[in-house]
């Protein structure tokens, strides 16, 4: 009978064709609990001898840390098949698929405890939709298996896809509620993909939601992806579910994806898949430090959250019922507890609510205490909005107000259970924040005032591994239209431009701010300089042409203003436009100062009031010794 352990051994592995011709031959897999009577039970288990797995690492966005491993199966064309899903298609049509998976389940197993490290580690597991039968009993035969290992059952993840039909959704919720009895996690895989992926999300209840790499490809240019990936992160947080994004292969890809609000990460800016465990790590310090370098500019509440989460002791998991019921007795203020499982990660909370219909009956609690017969903890768990402590106040106050009746927010650090945010916590954090806001905005356009812009170009100045792009915009001839139309018409084009300015410059890259005045600074980070001079350009025009409506039909027509310049001669002053003057702060640049960049500001707006676009623009680098 073939055994894993036998398959692990040295063994000389089969030619393609050698492996066709068993194909062909509809010969049966000689796999745990199968007869092997045939001859070609050799074949089979050459063939699985050839299959190998490589790992590809799961991250913590914030900190780099790894969250666990995707299992990827390998050599299925040097054992003779065109391709994975021929390998799976061929299983399903001899019959033998929910063998098959379990052999390969347990192969991801052994090599996953090479690891040093794996106990800290989650294992993700693909899961073939046509395998999803409780006749089979999956669930089960993977626990004893992983009994025989010694891994939590927790520590599985199992993903699912729209890849073959689910079936009814009844059916299908009746198949993933089990996985859920036997202390599984699931996650939908390549989500996106199908046309029914809210309805697997719907049903699935999942604990992980992998963002397809259709959604993650080129975001940082798509605003549509971006505002749809944005929503299923709202989407995925408001019913408690950890969003990973599949496919992150760049910089700018990982910066949006963090800004949205994604927990992991998975792709070739991390670690490309590799069959040698050795490679796995159990921290990524690269993306460590892009998260520190993203810190240093990005506004967070990091801190503001920190001090208002409530530190409530939450309920294991694995507690018995007695132990719960003796909190709530020992506690009476309290009306819930979080609870979390066995790596300290939040699964829920249970409330005192759900558990009244035993403690009020006579034979209630003795029911429920029943071993046999009674209920586990896990049986009362309420999903609970939660979020990282890395995340914008205003995204958690938008979790916590979409849902009904909700106690407040689980907040996680690096996706352990970090404390709870109550409402009136939450308002606080909002209000602080807000006031802070007001301290530092301008008061006409609300934008960011001369602190934060001192703040911000301070912190592009230091951050020389990054590349900076710093705009300064100045209006042409607005003390002429000011003393034609008046202050409130001058005002209304100072709140124009502010418009424009913000709109043009969207918050999660770039900076909007108004120095005061009829002056104002942009300040773009992870765009290309190219990219920033173009948005700068069409800045100055867009005001140029909205402006005209401001003035008379006859000073339209002339194209001027007849008025007197500073000395009292009488001059024509053209119509009002804004100029813009651009430093580029390029990666690997010198160290300058606040006051190098206000001097080359200074020169580049005299050149762009001369320049036909209103543009001038410079970098600087390093010094050429």
């Amino acid at each position: 009978m073939f055994t894993l352990a036998n398959a692990l051994g040295e063994t000389p592995k089969p030619s393609a064709s050698h492996a066709r011709a068993a194909l062909r031959d509809h010969r049966p897999f000689p796999l745990p609990g199968r007869p092997s009577a045939q001859p070609s039970d050799d074949h089979w288990n050459e063939i699985l001898l050839t299959l190998d797995v490589a790992f590809q690492p799961i991250v913590n966005i914030h900190t780099g840390a790894c969250y666990g491993y995707e299992a990827l199966l390998r050599n299925t064309t040097e054992a003779g098949f065109e391709s994975i899903a021929d390998f799976f298609d061929t299983c399903h049509a001899l019959g033998v698929l929910i063998d098959v998976e379990m052999a390969l389940r347990e192969k991801a197993v052994v090599k996953f405890l090479h690891m040093e490290h794996w106990r800290q580690s989650k294992l993700f597991l693909n899961l073939d939709n046509r395998g999803l039968e409780l006749e089979g009993d999956l669930p089960a035969r993977t626990r004893k298996m992983l009994e025989r290992y010694g891994i939590e059952e927790s520590q599985v993840v199992f993903e699912i896809s729209e890849q073959h039909p689910i079936g009814q959704p009844n059916h299908a919720a009746a198949i993933f509620n089990h996985y859920k009895r036997n202390n599984f996690r699931l996650a939908v895989d390549d989500f996106g993909t199908g046309f029914s992926g809210l309805q697997l999300l719907y049903f699935a209840a999942p604990d992980f939601l992998k963002i397809d790499r259709f959604f993650v490809s080129d975001i940082a240019s798509d605003s549509k992806k971006k505002l749809f990936l944005s929503q299923i992160v709202n989407i995925a947080h408001l019913l408690g579910v950890v969003v990973l994004a599949e496919g992150v292969e760049t910089e700018r890809e990982y910066f949006v994806c963090k800004d949205i609000g994604c927990d992991l990460i998975q792709g070739y800016l991390v670690q490309r898949p590799d069959r040698d465990m050795a490679q796995m790590q159990p921290h990524y310090d690269h993306i460590e430090r892009l998260s520190r370098r993203e810190r240093r500019v990005a506004v967070s509440d990091q801190k503001l959250i920190a001090d208002q989460i409530a530190a409530i002791d939450p309920i294991h998991l694995d507690s018995t019922m007695e132990e719960v019921f003796e909190r709530f007795r020992a506690d009476k203020s309290v009306t819930f507890f979080p609870v979390v499982d066995a790596a300290g990660e939040p699964v829920g909370i249970v409330r005192e609510t759900e558990l009244k219909d035993y403690t009020y009956s006579l034979y209630g609690k003795a029911l429920i205490s029943n071993k046999t017969l009674g209920r586990r903890l896990k049986d009362f768990v309420t999903r609970c909005p939660m979020a990282d402590i890395n995340t914008r106040a205003e995204h958690i106050l938008q979790a916590y107000s979409a849902v009904e009746k909700s106690e407040g927010i689980i907040i996680v650090d690096d996706m352990k259970y970090a404390g709870f945010l109550s409402a009136h916590s939450l308002l606080r954090v909002i209000n602080e924040k807000n006031l802070a806001a007001a301290r530092d905005q301008n008061p006409l356009t609300k934008l960011a005032g001369n602190n934060l812009i001192h703040e911000y170009v301070s912190e592009a100045l230091g951050a020389a591994d990054c590349e900076y792009v710093l705009a300064y915009f100045d209006f042409d001839n607005f003390k002429p239209f000011n003393d034609k139309y008046g202050f409130r018409l001058g005002d209304r084009a100072i709140l124009l431009f502010a418009e424009l300015l913000a709109k043009a410059l969207p918050r999660d890259t770039c900076f909007p701010a108004h120095v005061g005045g009829d002056d104002f600074f942009g300040g773009f980070r992870r765009t290309d300089f190219d990219e920033a001079l173009r948005v700068s350009a069409n800045l100055c025009a867009s005001f140029s042409r909205d402006v005209e409506s401001f003035y008379d039909d006859e000073t339209r027509r002339l194209g001027h203003i007849v008025g007197q310049d500073r000395v009292g001669n009488i001059v024509r002053f053209p119509l009002m436009t804004v100029s813009a003057a651009i430093v580029h702060l390029p990666v690997g640049r010198h160290v300058y100062s606040v006051d190098d960049v206000s001097q080359l500001i200074a020169e580049l707006k005299k050149e762009a009031k001369k320049s036909p676009d209103h543009v001038a623009s410079a970098a600087l680098i390093c010094p050429s010794n």
